[in-house]
């Protein structure tokens, strides 16, 4: 039987989507642009509290059921996933292992020792060995990834493009495998750092009216396909609520979120949004 090649592309377009599912609103923005472009899809939901356990596609697997998840992948016949949203460090004294689990645990435990990045680089590096491909978390979200150019009508000064240099240096030089996603500028210094607990929490250790300005950046040699740091409308509110002037972020690997609100609400605030 002879297929034009217009009808195999068609026929690969149509194949099912494996999507690791965490926390965040990222994971169900993602999960609803594919249910709009009705692709086909099953959801292996790592959230906290099983968050898509409505979607009768959604699966609910321990990490350490390699064997169930590879298997689940394979009889769906999809050789396509993507991970979204925050995938939580399990508590790996109380996972119950499969065959594969046993094998492939330690590797992840190891990682885990340098961080949560590392337990995805880790989770991939598995898949990859199954035959298994992992595309970009916003493969199908591209218009949340923002292209340079100052998106609001107050610019940064002088001043504050020196200090946002300073904190870009810092991201080149940075191991890919720190926590650091995000830190804060002011005069020309770096004046405190992302750690594990997230932007919220560093930015609320500052001052009121610091004046200072947010930057938000992949880590240097970072996977790009997830873990990409991220905004959204509640990061717009903690400037504001913490006297930040500015917030920039990284051409094309950064997810923001409520793009247009946030912008609305930037403007009227005097908060410049610069993507660099």
């Amino acid at each position: 039987i002879k297929i034009k090649k217009d009808q195999f592309a068609h026929l690969f377009q149509n194949k099912m989507i494996g999507l690791f599912l965490g926390d965040t609103d990222f994971s169900s923005i993602v999960l609803n642009k594919i249910k709009k472009k009705k692709k086909k899809y099953f959801i292996i939901d790592f959230s906290k509290n099983n968050k898509f356990k409505n979607d009768k596609n959604s699966y609910r697997i321990s990490i350490g059921k390699f064997g169930r998840i590879i298997s689940l992948i394979k009889e769906k016949k999809s050789n396509k996933v993507l991970f979204a949203g925050k995938i939580a460090k399990p508590k790996f004294s109380t996972l119950r292992l499969d065959l594969k689990g046993i094998y492939y645990m330690p590797s992840v435990i190891r990682a885990a020792k340098l961080g949560d990045a590392a337990i995805i680089k880790a989770i991939i590096k598995i898949l990859n060995s199954e035959k298994i491909k992992v595309i970009s978390s916003i493969y199908f979200n591209p218009e949340l990834a923002c292209k340079k150019g100052n998106y609001t009508k107050i610019k940064p000064s002088n001043m504050d493009i020196k200090s946002i240099n300073q904190g870009i240096k810092y991201f080149e030089k940075s191991n890919n495998l720190d926590h650091v996603q995000a830190l804060v500028v002011k005069d020309n210094k770096i004046i405190a750092k992302e750690d594990n607990k997230g932007t919220k929490k560093m930015l609320s250790k500052l001052k009121s009216h610091s004046g200072s300005i947010l930057i938000k950046f992949p880590k240097k040699k970072q996977d790009l396909r997830m873990d990409l740091p991220t905004i959204g409308f509640q990061t717009i509110k903690d400037c504001k609520k913490y006297g930040l002037k500015g917030i920039v972020l990284k051409s094309k690997k950064n997810i923001f979120l409520d793009k247009n609100k946030c912008i609305k609400f930037a403007n009227k605030n005097n908060i410049f949004i610069s993507i660099k």
